[in-house]
């Protein structure tokens, strides 16, 4: 059996159901009078993301078969993703859109974490390459999301701080 196709057939519907319900949680807050900050990196996440999942898909053996303690480690995760994106609602999507006078949402996952999403996308870019064996992938993918991720966490903090009350 193709595991290979599978998996990554299965995170590619999932990657564009997310982008189906961003876009709508965005233009449903920019409707209310949300801002959106820091658009001009946003590109760079669609194009890493991308990159991620075609050098997998060139990469790797279609017939490669995955280490099962690592997929169910990436299946977690997938709770965690779930967790996130249940908690913030209509307020979670793929940019930093901000809709001044909304409280900052402290329940789920952002009781124990600032950032709950980043750490999870974080660990899936990591852990699925290697799922199949691919370390080059996971590492090369891992350095370019962190120095990325950072970048965006200093832009939302700034565009979070008037809500920190």
């Amino acid at each position: 059996m193709m595991w290979f196709l599978i998996v990554l057939g299965l995170v590619v519907a999932q990657r564009l159901g997310e982008l189906w319900l961003a876009d709508r949680n965005t233009r449903g807050l920019l409707a209310d009078g949300a801002v959106e900050i820091g658009a001009g990196h946003y590109p760079l996440f669609v194009i890493l993301h991308t990159a991620w999942l075609s050098a997998l898909a060139i990469f790797t053996p279609w017939t490669a078969v995955p280490n099962p303690w690592l997929l169910a480690v990436y299946v977690i995760l997938q709770f965690g993703r779930v967790w996130v994106i249940a908690t913030l609602g209509r307020y979670w999507t793929t940019r930093i859109i901000t809709l001044p006078g909304a409280p900052l949402v402290r329940s789920g996952p952002f009781r124990f974490v600032r950032h709950p999403n980043y750490w999870v996308a974080s660990l899936e870019i990591a852990i699925l390459p290697l799922v199949f064996g691919q370390v080059w992938i996971a590492l090369v993918f891992s350095v370019l999301n962190g120095i990325l991720v950072a970048y965006r966490i200093r832009i939302e903090e700034r565009a979070l701080a008037d809500r920190e009350t």
